[in-house]
Order: structure tokens, then C-alpha cells, then sequence
């Protein structure tokens, strides 16, 4: 049985997001896993509420307030699962003066770097962690290379 590397966007609970915002969103994750080395892994994005963010963080993490952003990690080849809450999303990105998608972007590659393994509990793991995040992001929204 041969395995074939999918990123799959799936939106939930009628998460308010344009279908372009889903397309750029999908071209620009799969340029984070190619330039992360995990291009033939398979990758799930569900964008959804923060009701649903809110539940997941109190089973998983025993916290109980929703969140923008959780990963959870699935054996190879599946990379993992990636849940991002729009409405959290929309409220940082109005504060931090950008698009919904630049957050979702900024979310999910997060979200990618903590399955690879990254945390940020410590200062020292949150420099590495956000520089590698930054690295990332840059890599993927660059301009294509055109060959000769």
C-alpha cells in the first residue's frame, strides 16, 4: 500500500473564512512543510470556534478557556493535526493591525513547529521555537524561484 502526503483544510462550525483565505492558507502551509523537510507527510488544518478550541484545551490540557491554537501529533507518515479557532484568530489579527490571514498563516505554522517538536517553555525554547516559526514563514511566502 503506498502512502500519498495530503494537507487537508477543513472548516468547521461555521468559521467565517473566504474560500481564497482557504486557498492561499493551503499553498502557503504546504511551503512551510516543504521548506521544514515534511512536504511527504500528511497534514490536517481545522479551523473552527473558539467553543470547540475551548473544549478540546480542557480534555487535552486540563485548561479551561479557549485558545488560538492547538497541534496534535499523529505516528509517520501522518505529521498531525493542526485546530486553530477563527474567532481568536479575528480578534488578534484586528489588535495586531493585519489580515485574518496573516494570522491564520502565523497559527498554523505554529502550530507545524510544535509537531516538529519545537516548544516554547522556556525563553531560550521560545527563541529558537519563533525564529524557526519566522524562518519558516518567510521561506514560504518568498517569490518563487523561476528555472532557466
Amino acid at each position: 500500500m503506498s502512502f500519498r502526503a495530503e494537507l487537508t483544510i477543513d472548516v468547521r462550525n461555521r468559521a467565517k473564512v473566504s474560500p481564497s483565505t482557504v486557498r492561499t492558507l493551503r499553498a502557503r502551509l504546504a511551503r512551510v512543510m516543504h521548506a521544514a523537510g515534511v512536504a511527504e507527510r500528511a497534514l490536517s488544518v481545522s479551523l473552527t470556534n473558539d467553543r470547540e478550541l475551548r473544549a478540546l484545551n480542557k480534555e487535552y490540557a486540563n485548561e479551561d478557556h479557549a485558545t488560538d491554537v492547538l497541534s496534535f501529533e499523529q505516528q509517520a507518515p501522518l505529521l498531525g493535526d493542526v485546530i486553530i479557532s477563527v474567532e481568536t484568530a479575528a480578534r488578534q489579527a484586528k489588535a495586531a493591525g493585519h489580515s485574518l490571514l496573516a494570522e491564520l498563516f502565523h497559527l498554523a505554522t505554529h502550530g507545524v513547529v510544535h509537531l516538529l517538536g519545537y516548544d516554547h517553555a522556556t525563553k531560550a525554547e521560545e527563541r529558537v521555537m519563533f525564529g524557526y516559526e519566522a524562518k519558516l514563514r518567510a521561506r514560504a511566502t518568498a517569490p518563487r524561484r523561476r528555472r532557466a
